[in-house]
């Protein structure tokens, strides 16, 4: 482990990535976005299904 007086400083000035390398990592990306927005989605319904049966429960009774 580094000292603090021993601590380096590194600035990356360049990243060489290929074209292809890149489209397939947003690729990759955005299919693993699919099962994160379904469940965000499904998290998004059942809030809205408790909090409007909630709602409209007690306004039944009136």
């Amino acid at each position: 482990m580094l000292e603090d007086d021993e601590r380096r400083e590194v600035v990356v000035v360049d990243v060489r990535i290929p074209f292809i390398s890149m489209v397939m990592l947003m690729v990759k990306w955005a299919i693993a976005a699919i099962p994160a927005f379904l469940i965000l989605a499904a998290l998004g319904m059942a809030l809205t299904v408790l909090l409007g049966g909630l709602l409209t429960g007690g306004m039944r009774h009136m």
